[in-house]
This record gives structure tokens, C-alpha cells and sequence, in this order.
């Protein structure tokens, strides 16, 4: 159902930089030997996070913050 509402469509995209982007950090390892194919969107949602890590970051402090008070 995330997909018909545009907010949770995003939430859970963001969700997905980070987490690839955290599990990248720890086991690099894991990632790095999917590159392509249907488990490279995880190294890719990775890339994204390590390098746009600023404007995730914003993201998600703007995501909070219209779940916390605009809901």
C-alpha cells in the first residue's frame, strides 16, 4: 500500500538508502559482490547514501518531522 500513498512511497525509500548505506558501512563486503542484476538496487540505494549523505540526511530530518507534527 505504500506505493498509492506518494509519503510512505518516499519514507520507505529513504529507509532503504539508509539502511544499504549502514549495512555497507559495516560489511562492505556483503554489498560490494551484487553489483548487478536484481541485488545491485541494494549497492546502488548504498552509492546514494554514502554520497548525496547530506541531502539524505535533510530528507530525513524533513520526513520526521512531517510524521512527528503533520499527521
Amino acid at each position: 500500500s505504500a506505493i498509492f500513498n506518494f509519503q510512505s512511497l518516499l519514507t520507505v525509500i529513504l529507509l532503504l538508502i539508509c539502511t544499504c548505506a549502514y549495512i555497507r558501512s559495516l560489511a562492505p563486503s556483503i554489498l560490494d559482490k551484487n553489483k548487478t542484476g536484481l541485488l545491485g538496487i541494494f549497492w546502488k540505494c548504498a552509492r546514494i547514501g554514502e554520497r548525496k549523505s547530506p541531502y539524505v540526511a535533510v530528507c530525513c530530518v524533513v520526513m520526521a518531522f512531517s510524521i512527528l507534527f503533520i499527521q
